[in-house]
């Protein structure tokens, strides 16, 4: 079965549908990790991936993403000098009412009679000007982690920008 194009399912357009233990069939979430890199340091700067509008984030999309900018870092950086950290997760469930195609499938489709849709995946809802991705490190990786970050948000449905914070010291 083909993926359906990612622009089906960009848009809140309807509630979100998230109470998994009233339904059944829900394909697993392919997100594997959600905090990368050195968990144990404590660094003073940070970068944000943010999104410019509400859209809704698929699975696959935050996986490609989170795999694109860590191993972008894990090279240009090595594993113990940043902290990569995805901060969305995917609860909404996403549906698609199948349909037959080729010869006969008048026969045997329904058409829009019982047009819920059947579990295909999972996405996250993000809002306007959201915090997708965050990297912790020391300011002299700045551009490194940038350039990184700005990898990764090309594997997303929404326009993105930057934003670097550094941590105040108390």
């Amino acid at each position: 079965m083909v993926r359906k194009p990612n622009s089906m399912y960009r848009n809140l357009a309807k509630k979100a549908y998230t109470r998994k233990e009233y339904m059944g069939g829900i394909p697993g979430v392919k997100v594997v990790h959600f905090d990368m890199g050195n968990l144990t340091s404590e660094f003073p700067m940070e970068v944000s991936l943010v999104v410019d509008e509400s859209c809704q984030i698929r699975h696959s999309a935050l996986e490609a993403a989170r795999m694109s900018i860590n191993r972008k870092l894990n090279k240009e950086l090595g594993r113990m000098n940043y902290h990569l950290k995805l901060r969305t997760y995917p609860h909404h469930v996403l549906r698609e009412n199948k349909q037959a195609t080729g010869a006969g499938a008048d026969r045997v489709s329904q058409g829009m009679r019982l047009a819920f849709g059947k579990a295909v995946g999972t996405a996250a809802r993000c809002q306007q000007n959201q915090k997708i991705f965050t990297v912790f490190s020391n300011p002299a990786s700045v551009e490194k982690i940038k350039d990184a970050l700005r990898h990764g948000g090309h594997k997303l449905p929404s326009p993105t920008h930057l934003v670097i914070e550094m941590k105040q010291e108390s």
